[in-house]
Order: structure tokens, then sequence, then C-alpha cells
């Protein structure tokens, strides 16, 4: 879309938001004569920028608009500047939200957001289809079939690539250092695999996660209880790539390693806070050192773990700052039947601040100890990425790429430096 079609659906969004608010145009006009200038934030004021626009529409465009596909516009337009998880659904699709042939449709084992617009991989499940296909953590994905995702939403987006079984979703995939690929990951159902732990020098335990969907809490209690079996004293707890999962997992894992206090909260609007989550000492298990690795796929239910045990003092966090996500949406019907998926409420630490930000400062959780991989994605290398691509090129259908050659095998610098930071070497880990 270019800048100019940028421009008119914000101001065409303005408009339609302005309609839906005041209920017509009567109350607009009266706002219009009675009410003086207000600071550019309050209500009264955008109504008057509203009206105008909509004045120079009905009065100066070329030809009569189809004001029903403009409403539709508009309001896509309109939530998209709120957050990516908020978005304008259509009637068809507020039929299907919450219909039983909806939750037949599966995906392809990968957790999606949005960066610069454009619909952009967290992480891939193990052993998925996603992963099969070389869908890898931090790549961009430019198109969806013959789709643009920046001009879509993100629930749109996601809509897409869900579908039957055994169907086939294509996509053009950008990655640094690589040429554009056109890949075909085909849609199935998979097994996340549980968590799986080890046993590192000096005592020290490494339990690596894989999600935190409903009972992998239990799974993660059952190698904390094995660990501590084998005589483990200090645990690592992985959750890197880790961007799926329920907030009560979390809190539940997070017990597992602190005894008492708030573990997370729900904020909502100005800053309210309408849940707060606590630890039962009854079910806390392990007092031992703690290290929680995290990096730009962590997110969600991860990010609540990582919070908690840095608000608690619990232990050292190590790796990147998280991709920063974590909020529940609710459907409001308009009553033309379309509808509104508005973000209610954010996820939180216990200290109130929320894991959704406005920016990358404010966005995930900052690691206590900084160790990036060269590999990492950053955000500012996504534009820049994208920036390089032809934008108005459709991808070419091809045939999946073969993998590639396997790499050597890297050393881990990120679980070296959580291990030595349990094994008293923090010192050292940070002034390196």
């Amino acid at each position: 879309m270019s800048f100019r079609g940028k421009m008119w659906t914000l101001l065409i969004s303005s408009v339609i938001a302005g309609y839906v608010l005041v209920g017509g145009l009567p109350f607009v006009g009266t706002m219009l004569q009675t009410q003086a200038q207000q600071p550019i934030n309050d209500p009264g004021a955008q109504l008057r920028i509203f009206e105008s626009v909509l004045q120079h529409i009905q009065n100066d465009y070329v030809d009569e608009p189809d004001l029903a596909k403009v409403r539709a516009g508009a309001l896509r337009g309109l939530v998209a500047g709120l957050d990516p998880y908020s978005s304008y659904l259509t009637p068809e699709q507020v039929k299907e939200f919450g219909s039983p042939q909806n939750g037949r449709k599966v995906g392809i084992g990968a957790e999606l957001s949005q960066v610069s617009q454009y619909l952009y991989v967290i992480s891939v499940v193990k052993g998925s289809n996603a992963e099969k296909a070389g869908l890898k953590a931090g790549d961009v994905i430019e198109y969806i079939e013959n789709k643009a995702t920046r001009d879509i939403s993100l629930y749109d987006a996601r809509q897409m690539v869900m579908g039957e079984p055994g169907t086939e979703v294509a996509m053009r995939v950008l990655r640094a250092g690589e040429r554009p690929q056109a890949i075909k990951i085909a849609r199935g159902t998979y097994q996340v695999p549980k968590a799986e732990s080890t046993v590192a020098e000096g005592k020290t335990g490494v339990i690596k996660v894989f999600s935190l969907e409903d009972g992998e809490a239990e799974d993660i209690r059952g190698q904390v209880e094995s660990l501590k079996k084998q005589g483990v004293e200090k645990i690592v707890l992985d959750l890197r790539g880790v961007a799926a999962g329920k907030l009560q997992e979390a809190v539940a894992v997070a017990n597992l390693f602190i005894r008492e206090g708030e573990i997370a909260k729900v904020m909502g609007r100005d800053n309210k806070v309408i849940s707060t989550f606590s630890a039962e000492p009854a079910k806390h298990l392990f007092d031992g050192k703690l290290a929680v690795l995290i990096d730009f796929s962590s997110a969600g239910a991860a990010e609540a773990i990582a919070a908690a045990v840095l608000d608690r003092k619990r232990g050292e966090v190590v790796g990147e700052r998280s991709f920063g996500a974590g909020a529940e949406q609710q459907l409001f019907t308009l009553r033309g039947g379309d509808g509104l998926f508005l973000t209610t409420s954010k996820w939180a630490s216990p200290n109130g601040v929320p894991f959704l930000g406005d920016d990358r400062d404010s966005m995930g959780v900052k690691p206590s100890i900084e160790v990036k991989r060269p590999e990492t994605p950053e955000v500012a290398e996504v534009q820049e990425l994208i920036e390089q691509q032809d934008e108005d090129a459709p991808p070419q259908p091809t045939a999946t790429p073969s993998k590639p050659a396997a790499k050597p095998s890297v050393e881990d610098i990120q679980l070296k430096r959580a291990i030595e930071v349990l094994q008293d070497k923090a010192q050292a880990a940070k002034a390196s």
C-alpha cells in the first residue's frame, strides 16, 4: 500500500470512527457548534476533524463512494492503529469465530505476530510441519498465497494460515542473509515435545521447556523432582523459543521456585489490576539457585515466569530481551453484524509492568545478564530486510527448498553463561 493509500485509509477510519462513536452526524454538528478547541487527544477535537473529512468525501470525491466498503476498510485501519492483536472482523468472521467448524481447523506449528506491519515468526514448534518445511524463528512472511501480509491484520493472517488438515499454505519468506524464498507448508496436528532435563557439571540441572500450554507445568514439576533425586542443587530453566502458553501454567511453573508473594498480574484500562496471581507455599518445590534463559522468541507465559523471578529476586535471567506479548482480547459485535476484536487486558509482572509495550524499549522482559547470539534478528534489521525487497512483486511459485547441509555445532554461549552464573561465576559473566 502506498503512503497516499495509507493516509487515505487513516482519514476514512477517523470518519467512520467518529460516526460509530456518536451514533450519527447530527450530533457531530451540534458538538461543532457548542464546543471550543480541545487537546488533540480529546474526542471532541477529533470529531471536528472527522466532520471536515466526511464533508470533503461527500462533496468533492470524484465518484459516489460505496459506504459499506468504506466502512469495512475504515474500521480495519482504525483498529490497526491500536496493537497487533486487535482486529476488525467481518460479519462472516464473527459467525465463524465460535463455530465448531472453525475449531476443526489446524495450523502449521508456528507462533506468529507482527513486526513493521508484516507477519513475523516468533517461534517454531520443534517437530512441526513448519520446522520440517524450513520456517525459522525471526523469519518475515511477506506474502501468504498472493496476499501481502502488510495489507491485512494479524487476525486475518492467522486465519489464512489455518485450514483443513492436509492442505497446504504457500508463503514468501524473507530471512536475513538469504534470498527470498517461496515455501509450502502442510497444515496438520503436531505433538509439542514435553520438557526435557539434563545434568551438567557442578550439580546443575538444565530443564528445556518447549511450551507452556495446559499440562506443561505438571511435566516441569516432574523434571524438577527427578533432578532433585539426582542430587541437583542448581537449575537452569530454559524458556528460549517458548512463545505459546497459558498464564495459569506460567504461574504454576514459577510457583515451583517461588515460595510466596505475587507472581503475575492482569492489567486493564488505566493500569487497573484485574487479577493477581500469588504463590502457594504448598506447591513450592525447589529452593536451590535458579537461572532462567530467555531470548527474542520467548513471549507471553514465558515472560511471566522470567519477570516473576526478577521481581521476586529469586535468581538471574540470562539471554536477550524477550519479544513482548501476553494480552487478552474480547469480541464486541456491532449493529451491522461485524465486530471488533479488542485487547482489553495485558499480562504483567508482579510489579505491574505489562509485557506488551509501545516500542522495543518497553516490550518484553529485559534480562539481568544480557548475552546476545549473533543470529538473533533485531527489529531494526527486520525493517531493513523488508526495505531491501521488491515490495510490489508477488511471490513466484517455486518448489519447497531443500534442506541446507547440516552446520557444525556452535557453542551455546547463553546456556554456558547461565551455568557459570549458578556456579558462582556471576561477576565474571556480567563483566564479559
